[in-house]
């Protein structure tokens, strides 16, 4: 976002949108302002009305869709109102940016548009959400072995008018599909069964609108708009987690549901029975349905992803941006480049692919394997190792002879306790996760217990100290460092 050239009509306008993009910056960090904003849009004000001039429609689409939050909060931080922002497609701003970048000056202000440059086109303002947007469908579901049951079992609650099982409960890590399954089950139905009375939201919503129905005493508007639905699609049912009275209202929700044959779909981040602090009644309930779990990608899938997801984000970034180009496409050894360095999760892959398709069409450049390799350096030191906590939780929970979901409770005893210390002690250290999110992979523990726990290991270390067990032969004892010797050991065979 740039600054406008200063004239003396417009100091003190200028001087606001200057303050509104160093929050903006601020707020979605420096490399993120410099792609998106610094370089390809113009923002003035006008009678206390944002108006964000952009370059293309594909930076338009991306800055509505994942910053429009942002700027919203940084012009009330500012303005101290709330503001009507105005969205709006310049091409002139192409023309300037090259302009800056033939001459190598570094493009940090633009002048407004003279009444020579190219035409405004006007978008509608940006609206907030109000109501979920299925844009997600099954037919643009890439499938592969990780998630084909997954697929597969979706599959079976659209076709059949009285599903095989219920629930249909999906889970897996971050970025793997979930929600892309759970959207895809709601519009396939709806375009199937349109009379299909169905719901879909998340349990944070779920919560929050049980909240408020006790509060304004409308709880039984409550109940009857949730149990009447033929299909009840929830989407991160985790965080019902220690929630005892939202979990007893979601379980007569769930049982009145469910007698009536009709169809429940969950998503969660980790299996029901990892769930920490979720009542048995409702455990036993999500697990007497079909249970599945979506793995990361493997590599076929992910240059599949990449090849999907290209095509569409090129169409649309290099429409407005280059007319030499007939038919742009991501090469091949860039995909296979992108689908080998980023694997953890399809959301970092399209990500990376995004950054690769934004950044060569912002600069109206071919997308090379270079350039790929240039843009995605810094990116790639800090995508996560192959070593996952799910895969530490493992070894360390065979070590110690409990499981992960005790590993994932609230249990305090010395076995667990020890467990989870190792878990949360190898995790910092093979991974590039941060503490809060070792704790949310870990049954959602607190970043300062992860802290307590790695101090409490490194102490052990340095004295050699022993470490006390029980399993079924009885108790176990061993010095700290051979048991973290032997963990890696495990984790690297």
């Amino acid at each position: 976002m740039q600054d406008p050239i200063r004239d003396d009509n417009c100091t003190a306008t200028c001087s606001q949108t200057d303050a509104i993009s160093q929050v903006l910056a601020q707020r979605i960090g420096p490399q993120k302002f410099n792609i998106w904003f610094r370089q390809s849009t113009r923002l003035t004000l006008d009678q206390q009305n944002l108006k964000l001039a952009v370059a293309n429609t594909f930076a338009a689409n991306w800055i509505q869709s994942h910053f429009m939050d942002d700027l919203r909060a940084a012009s009330l931080d500012v303005l101290g109102t709330q503001t009507q922002i105005d969205m709006a497609i310049d091409q002139s701003l192409v023309n300037h940016r090259h302009d800056k970048s033939s001459t190598g000056t570094a493009a940090t202000s633009l002048t407004p548009p003279s009444p020579a440059s190219a035409p405004v086109v006007p978008l509608r303002p940006a609206q907030p959400k109000t109501q979920p947007n299925l844009r997600l469908s099954l037919d643009s579901f890439i499938v592969g072995p990780s998630n084909e049951l997954a697929y597969n079992a979706a599959r079976a609650v659209v076709r059949e008018g009285q599903s095989p099982f219920n629930p249909l409960f999906i889970h897996g890590g971050y970025g793997v599909g979930k929600t892309h399954l759970l959207q895809g089950i709601c519009g396939e139905i709806i375009k199937n069964r349109p009379q299909t009375q169905w719901l879909y939201l998340s349990a944070e919503e779920f919560a929050n609108q049980f909240v408020m129905a006790l509060k304004n005493k409308k709880l039984e508007a409550f109940r009857r708009r949730l149990r009447q639905t033929d299909l009840l699609a929830i989407d991160d049912i985790h965080f019902l987690s220690n929630k005892p009275s939202t979990q007893e209202e979601f379980l007569h929700t769930f049982n009145t549901i469910s007698l009536a044959g009709k169809q429940v779909v969950l998503v969660s981040d980790a299996a029901p029975k990892m769930i920490d602090q979720l009542s048995d009644k409702l455990t036993n309930r999500f697990v007497s349905g079909m249970v599945v779990k979506i793995d990361p990608p493997d590599f076929a899938t992910r240059c599949e992803i990449c090849r999907r997801t290209g095509a569409r984000m090129i169409r649309t970034a290099y429409t407005d941006l280059s007319d030499n180009q007939s038919n742009p496409s991501v090469p091949d050894d860039v995909i296979r480049f992108v689908a080998e360095s980023v694997f953890s999760n399809v959301r970092e892959l399209e990500g990376a692919l995004l950054k690769v398709v934004a950044s060569c069409a912002l600069q109206n450049e071919p997308i090379t394997l270079e350039r790929a390799q240039i843009i995605l350096a810094d990116h790639i030191e800090r995508c996560d190792p192959r070593l996952h906590v799910s895969d530490i939780e493992t070894v360390v929970a065979q070590h110690f002879s409990t499981t992960p979901g005790a590993i994932h409770s609230t249990k305090k005893d010395k076995t667990v306790a020890m467990a989870r210390h190792f878990c949360m002690y190898l995790a910092r250290k093979h991974t590039n996760l941060s503490s809060t999110e070792i704790g949310r992979c870990l049954g959602n523990k607190n970043h300062a217990t992860v802290l307590t726990a790695c101090k409490k290991i490194e102490d052990m270390l340095q004295r050699d100290a022993e470490v006390h067990w029980r399993n079924a032969n009885g108790n176990r004892v061993a010095r700290t460092r051979s048991t973290l010797e032997q963990l890696e050991n495990s984790l690297t065979d």
